[in-house]
């Protein structure tokens, strides 16, 4: 018996509506990831576990930027929804690098940050599940012809980063007393979100954070912006 095959029209409904359960799942792990987070890093004094839990909420505000950009059915309206949607994104990651910054100065100086065993669990956690997010999004977003689900899932792997970046720094803290490795690990997650600002700031030209990306259908170029088919500017690499 012939294999069926699925009408690409029906793949592209499954394909749908599987990016719609991986980025419902993704923000509802950040939600959570945040939470802990912020909570166990002011229990500790740990301006490492403050940053990342304030990031997971920056990450959380970007991907419904995103669902409210393409909510729009005008591309028009999209594109004017992103360019807007994108530099509230800019601001947010800014105000996130100078509070970062500001409390790991503090820390060099202050209170040192208490190890923090919820935090482990949280950071290794987040290294184990965020790259299968990532990648199953990746997939499913390339696939569809998505830009914006391929440029999430990039956003979503750097959150796995950021999560061995902050396990590392923990650990260090807890097993060896390097109670300053706290303090490096939040400068580090400050210069990460300096620089997803400014790719969002400039995101009307490039794949930018969170997943924004230029809003133009698969296989369309955005006039005067060199993108490819992905929607991804010159020099960029969302796909």
């Amino acid at each position: 018996m012939p294999a069926r095959t699925v009408a690409p029209d029906r793949r592209r409904e499954t394909l749908t509506r599987r990016i719609r359960l991986i980025v419902a799942g993704t923000i509802a792990y950040n939600l959570v990831e945040a939470a802990v987070a912020i909570t166990a890093g002011s229990l500790a004094s740990s301006a490492a576990l403050i940053g990342f839990g304030l990031d997971s909420l920056v990450e959380v505000s970007s991907a419904l930027a995103v669902a409210w950009q393409f909510s729009a059915g005008d591309p028009a309206v999209r594109q004017s929804r992103e360019r807007r949607a994108l530099r509230v994104i800019a601001v947010s990651f800014f105000a996130l690098a100078a509070y970062v910054t500001f409390e790991a100065f503090r820390s060099f100086t202050g209170a040192e940050a208490e190890p923090s065993t919820v935090g482990i669990v949280l950071a290794a956690l987040s290294v184990a599940v965020m790259p299968l997010l990532s990648l199953a999004e990746r997939r499913t977003g390339r696939e569809l012809g998505s830009a914006s689900a391929v440029a999430d899932s990039k956003q979503t792997m750097l959150c796995a980063y950021l999560s061995a970046a902050l396990l590392v720094g923990l650990l260090a803290n807890a097993v060896l007393g390097w109670t300053w490795a706290d303090p490096v690990v939040a400068l580090v997650i400050a210069a990460v979100a300096v620089r997803e600002g400014v790719e969002a700031w400039r995101g009307d030209a490039c794949c930018a954070a969170g997943g924004m990306a230029l809003a133009v259908a698969p296989g369309e170029a955005a006039p005067g912006t060199g993108a490819d088919g992905c929607g991804c500017g010159d020099g960029c690499s969302c796909c």
